[in-house]
């Protein structure tokens, strides 16, 4: 590792440890802080803010940001395919989209929500994220056309390939 590295990673450290004021190398964050990070949604639900979307507002949104890099209706080009691929999961050359592998419709959302646009992460609104998810899901046959996704109605969607993942056996797989 080079020096500049080494030094790099030794100053990351510090700067989240008990050490990091004293040294002037950073502040304790304040709940306000905390919770814009704070943004992560789990398998269940939980984490889910409020908004809506429908199936309707989450086709004008993916036509405007997210097409250019998804394809017109997710086929993918530049970018991955998030729309098809069922039945190819156990095939010399699976095709893994949100209708053929995420197990949780939840996960759908909370990746749209943290790293898209691709080219302005965090930019979409809830309610943007909420219609895009449903959009997708909709494109996927997984709900219908009329559909509404909120923190209500999102966790209780079954993905096709739910049951493709199973629990980590060992007993500290949860830490």
């Amino acid at each position: 590792m080079r020096t500049s590295s080494f030094l790099g990673v030794c100053l990351a450290i510090l700067a989240g440890s008990a050490w990091a004021e004293p040294l002037g190398l950073g502040h304790a964050p304040d709940e306000a802080l905390v919770r814009a990070w704070d943004i992560d949604v789990s398998a269940d639900g939980a984490g889910l803010p409020g908004g809506r979307g429908s199936v309707a507002e989450g086709a004008g949104v993916y036509a405007r940001k997210c097409a250019s890099c998804h394809g017109a209706h997710g086929e993918g080009n530049p970018m991955d395919q998030l729309v098809g691929g069922q039945g190819t999961l156990a095939g010399a050359q699976p095709i893994k989209t949100i209708g053929s592998f995420w197990p949780f419709a939840t996960t759908v959302f909370d990746y749209i929500r943290r790293a898209m646009p691709f080219n302005a992460p965090q930019s979409l609104s809830d309610d943007e994220v909420y219609a895009v998810t449903a959009y997708l899901l909709y494109r996927n046959g997984i709900v219908g056309e009329t559909a509404v996704m909120d923190a209500h109605t999102l966790p209780s969607v079954s993905m096709p390939n739910r049951s493709g993942f199973v629990p980590d056996p060992r007993p500290d797989a949860d830490r």
